[in-house]
């Protein structure tokens, strides 16, 4: 026996066909006459001409393009490392922050100032304190700057990402860790095996989020001294006295954080479906 319909429910669905093309519609239309005034009053000022010359032109563009490509080449991978160990070291400090007892008790505070601290400090005053004051030191062994800058940058997102795991790891309720002990579970088990899973999955939203700005931040390597695209893209503006190179930057950023922003909003809207599917 098929199912069939009743006439009320394909009305409903007809009505609602017609609602989302009407909202699509409308969409486009609002859209399309924002961005033509903004276009009419962009190009209409008096001195766009000399805007579109000294940001928009398109043969400082692609004279600079390949030198800036090369240096993002050097912000993606910075990406990469970073966003590893600063999570690894965040989940780090996040798991000392939480230990009890009074034993215990001085890592908790090398914990908990290490988060105060280098969450209240700016990042390029870290940057420059690592790539120039470490060096000063004169010490055996020191490593590049690329590899100090990066540090700094490892250690200063560790500080936030830490403040985001500890969170998660105490919304999950005491009930679930002292029923994991109750089975037999040794500490390290149960935050192993049933607090940080879930914490980690309860965090994801912001912990994507702080990726999005960590790939922002990894441009301000160019601080210290590496070629990236930023130090690319100010290099080609010191040769020809045009801010184009720097636009070529900001838009090749902005491609590059498009997929994890998608990703960001995908892993928030799931998160938030599940939520509401589970109250």
């Amino acid at each position: 026996m098929t199912y069939a319909p009743s006439e009320r429910r394909l009305d409903r669905i007809a009505y609602r066909r017609r609602q989302a093309i009407r909202s699509v519609l409308l969409a486009a239309l609002s859209t399309a006459a924002v961005g033509t005034l903004l276009t009419v009053a962009v190009t209409g000022a008096p001195g766009w001409e000399r805007v579109k010359t000294s940001f928009f032109d398109f043969p400082t563009a692609r004279k600079y393009l390949p030198q800036i490509l090369d240096g993002l080449w050097l912000n993606l991978r910075l990406l990469v490392v970073c966003a590893t160990l600063a999570m690894a070291l965040g989940l780090l400090v996040a798991v000392l922050r939480t230990l009890r007892g009074p034993v215990a008790f001085p890592v908790r505070a090398i914990a908990t100032g290490y988060t105060y601290s280098f969450r209240g400090l700016p990042l390029i005053i870290v940057i420059y304190l690592f790539a120039f004051g470490i060096p000063g030191l004169r010490l055996q062994g020191i490593p590049s700057v690329l590899v100090l800058g990066a540090a700094a940058i490892i250690i200063t997102y560790g500080a936030y990402l830490a403040e985001v795991f500890r969170a998660g790891i105490e919304s999950v309720h005491p009930s679930q860790i002292a029923a994991a002990r109750s089975l037999g579970l040794g500490y390290r088990q149960t935050m192993r095996h049933v607090v940080l899973p879930q914490a980690v999955r309860r965090v994801a939203p912001p912990l994507l989020n702080d990726t999005v700005a960590l790939q922002k931040d990894v441009g301000l390597i160019s601080l210290a001294g590496p070629i990236d695209a930023i130090r690319a893209a100010q290099i080609g503006v010191a040769q020809d006295a045009n801010f184009t190179p720097y636009v070529v930057a900001g838009v090749l950023f902005m491609l590059l954080a498009l997929p994890l922003i998608a990703v960001t909003d995908w892993v928030t809207l799931r998160a938030a479906r599940r939520q509401n599917a589970g109250s």
